[in-house]
């Protein structure tokens, strides 16, 4: 997971929380269904943004990318190859 992805991810768990303590603060009364539906779509947007952000660095159009690297050691010397995937 890249930084930027981490990031976002916080970034958005911050907001859903604030949201959600902003929501609660308020005075209780015996209304219509308002604040539950907001505080809902705003969980329900959370796991969907989040679901979105999470699987963009890791698949490409539908597919893992994964390719060859080549390992030295600290002297510079060659090792082999290993598969690396993001």
């Amino acid at each position: 997971m890249s930084i930027k992805t981490k990031v976002a991810a916080v970034a958005l768990v911050a907001l859903t929380a604030t949201g959600m303590i902003a929501g609660s603060a308020q005075h209780a009364d015996a209304k219509g269904l308002g604040l539950g539906l907001g505080i809902a779509a705003g969980v329900i947007g959370a796991a969907a943004v989040g679901s979105a952000i999470a699987a963009d660095g890791y698949y490409y159009d539908g597919y893992r990318r994964c390719g060859w690297v080549r390992q030295y050691d600290a002297f510079g010397n060659y090792l082999g190859r290993v598969r690396v995937c993001n």
